[in-house]
């Protein structure tokens, strides 16, 4: 264990993706690796880099300003994707700085990046986040506010609302939370499920994740 490189762990893990996806009959190319790489500075991520790893998850604005910058320079096709929590604040940031916002969970953020994709024009993709636990320490959208949360997205501030994500509760089986994310997708038509991370990605991968954010499970513990 101690020999095995961030390399050799990001490649255990498209293994398992790719022997999931056979084995329930899904395309190779069903779901995206996110690799989560917050808290983790850029000599460690430039390894997963060069092993041709092209999409990251971050989850501070923040912190991801202070090295991605350099490495785009470096990796101009890379992909970042905002997986934690957003204040209206840091719309403007998030929207120059990320391609994908897993994060929109309430109708300020929805106005504030908004106002950022009319100011600037760029193409992102969205997701809103739905605390399927409906956990009052947790943000998200509550499963009952779902449905109204999309179309206000849609219609009042003409967002590209791609698909739903999730975090189920750490002390919970996690495969209902992701099957009731996959029901409110389907009923929204949306395409995209966010769900399933380093100790859960096979199990969301049954229910339909396209996006599963795999931190610890490739770079190590923090």
């Amino acid at each position: 264990m101690s020999d095995e490189t961030a390399a050799d762990r990001l490649h255990a893990v498209q293994e398992r993706i790719a022997r999931m996806l056979e084995h329930i009959g899904r395309p190779v190319d069903a779901a995206r690796l996110i690799a989560v790489s917050k808290t983790f500075d850029a000599p460690a991520i430039e390894p997963v880099l060069a092993a041709g790893q092209r999409e990251f998850g971050e989850n501070r604005v923040q912190e991801a300003m202070g090295k991605w910058p350099a490495l785009r320079e470096r990796y101009p096709d890379l992909r970042l994707h905002l997986i934690g929590p957003l204040q209206s604040n840091k719309a403007r940031e998030a929207v120059e700085l990320f391609d994908v916002i897993h994060t929109i969970d309430r109708p300020k953020i929805a106005e504030a990046i908004a106002a950022e994709i009319k100011r600037t024009g760029k193409a992102i993709d969205l997701f809103v986040q739905v605390n399927t636990g409906e956990e009052p320490q947790k943000a998200g959208v509550a499963p009952s506010e779902v449905d109204t949360f999309v179309i206000r997205c849609r219609n009042e501030w003409s967002l590209p609302i791609k698909g739903l994500m999730c975090i189920p509760p750490a002390e919970e089986p996690p495969s209902p939370h992701f099957a009731l994310l996959a029901k409110m997708a389907k009923r929204n038509d949306l395409a995209w499920l966010s769900m399933g991370m380093s100790g859960d990605f096979e199990q969301a991968l049954m229910v339909g994740s396209t996006h599963v954010r795999v931190g610890s499970a490739i770079f190590g513990t923090r």
